[in-house]
């Protein structure tokens, strides 16, 4: 699978994993699906281990499950993580998708074509 993560993304996850309950098998789920304006939606959760038919990928020492169709939908994609004082979550850098917002955002404005933005309030926590 080509996908590649940047620091502050990385950082990002790992910190989450790091700070949530579970076994050393823990990491960070991201369910990527066909949805919103920009072609992509997105959920993630950590988990303390990946479920069947997830692919354990891990980019830079972060620990990501992904699902078939999150992989697929990732292909090529960069995964990067922002944070400013409106706003704060993932944004996928791929060259594929044709449009740019994400209904996962709490901001409704257009990014460039080929991002699109997960906000950190999609994070859920399994009990």
């Amino acid at each position: 699978m080509e996908v590649s993560i940047t620091p502050a993304a990385e950082k990002f996850v790992k910190r989450m994993i790091r700070f949530s309950e579970g076994g050393p098998e823990r990491g960070m789920r991201l369910v990527v699906t066909a949805g919103g304006c920009s072609g992509l939606a997105a959920e993630f959760t950590v988990e303390p281990a990946p479920r069947a038919g997830d692919a354990v990928v891990t980019l830079e020492g972060a620990r990501l499950f992904l699902p078939a169709e999150s992989r697929l939908l990732l292909e090529g994609a960069t995964i990067d993580f922002l944070d400013s004082p409106l706003s704060s979550g993932f944004v996928f850098h791929n060259a594929q998708v044709a449009c740019g917002c994400s209904s996962s955002s709490p901001e409704k404005s257009a990014n460039p074509p080929g991002v699109g933005t997960v906000s950190v309030s999609s994070i859920g926590r399994r009990h």
